[in-house]
Parts: C-alpha cells; structure tokens; sequence
C-alpha cells in the first residue's frame, strides 16, 4: 500500500501520513487505530 493509498483512505493530508512514516510527528492511539484498520491488521500487528 502506497502513502497515496493511506491518505486517501483515512482522508489525511499527505505531508501528515509522510510525517508520521519519517518519524517526524507522533501518531496518537486514535490514530494508530485507524491506520491499522485501514491496513487491515490488529493494532499491536501495526506496532510490531
């Protein structure tokens, strides 16, 4: 899954999801949650 695709599918700005990927900002657990299920995967598989 491309960045384009995780934007899109959380309807985030794109600099935000990049941001989060280099580890330039902290997702909150809200946050965390929605990415993963975006993903299609557990939270704590996220957090692997």
């Amino acid at each position: 899954m491309t960045q384009g695709d995780i934007f899109r599918a959380l309807k985030l700005d794109r600099g935000y999801v990049s941001s989060l990927e280099s580890g330039k900002r902290n997702p909150t657990l809200a946050m965390i949650e929605k990415i993963a299920s975006a993903l299609g995967v557990k939270t704590d598989e996220l957090l692997k």
